[in-house]
């Protein structure tokens, strides 16, 4: 085996390393600027892996009075972590109000639990008969 070989493996080593670096490079880029993955009121079956992030997004709007918050009972912290919530106004605001609800979680450790959202005006003890009012049930699995 002379030089000119050991040469030519040592570019061709190179070169692979730079491709699966730059392959590395471009999912993580990919992967953070496509965010979290969304679900809406229908999707009351939501599989995810421990680390993941997502959002459930709800219809909001809140010059009628009433609001969105996760009720009790809560969700198994050992399962799923609330990470927030955040209202995007509809795009345009046809009357400046409305939009959308999004409430961010993050999938701690493998569990199934159960996770309420209510949408009441006073959101306390048997808020959910209330004039308006609204609750969703999702049942989270993280593998």
């Amino acid at each position: 085996m002379g030089t000119g070989d050991i040469a030519r493996n040592s570019r061709l080593l190179v070169i692979a390393v730079a491709i699966v670096t730059l392959l590395i490079a471009v999912h993580s880029v990919v992967s953070q600027l496509s965010g979290p993955k969304v679900y809406d009121p229908g999707s009351t079956e939501i599989s995810v892996r421990a680390g993941e992030h997502f959002e459930i997004r709800v219809p909001d709007g809140p010059a009628d009075g009433l609001h969105w918050v996760v009720a009790a009972p809560r969700p198994d912290p050992a399962v799923l972590k609330p990470a927030g919530n955040h209202l995007e106004a509809d795009e345009p605001p046809p009357s400046g109000e409305g939009g959308s609800r999004y409430f961010d979680f993050e999938a701690v450790g493998a569990g199934r639990t159960d996770l309420r959202l209510l949408r009441c005006r006073r959101c306390d003890t048997g808020a959910g008969g209330a004039d308006g009012a609204r609750s969703l049930v999702f049942r989270i699995t993280v593998g």
